[in-house]
């Protein structure tokens, strides 16, 4: 898996950019450069996020979002599993 994480993520298990596998290692968001815990959805490239518009809900019980233009910059907050332990080797031999 790389370390760069992808441009479309988004929380939704019915959106068609959910993936699971990426959210498990935890995504970091920095907004307009205010870093975000609340983002339901983002995209690099298109410079949007989406957060829940307080404790609405839409007819189906989802919350409602509003989207939010501006600079999104988005990093793994855990590293790769390989990366670990290719660090940790680099590391050993370092140290000899």
């Amino acid at each position: 898996m790389s370390d760069t994480p992808p441009d479309h993520l988004s929380t939704n298990p019915k959106s068609p950019h959910f993936d699971m596998d990426v959210l498990q290692r935890g995504i970091g968001i920095r907004f307009k450069g205010r870093e975000r815990k609340d983002v339901e959805e983002y995209c690099i490239s298109e410079g949007w996020i989406r957060v829940a518009a307080g404790k609405t809900r839409d007819r189906h019980g989802n919350p409602l979002t509003i989207k939010l233009n501006g600079e999104v910059e988005a990093w793994f907050e855990t590293p790769a599993e390989g990366a670990a332990e290719d660090k940790a080797d680099n590391k050993a031999a370092d140290a000899e």
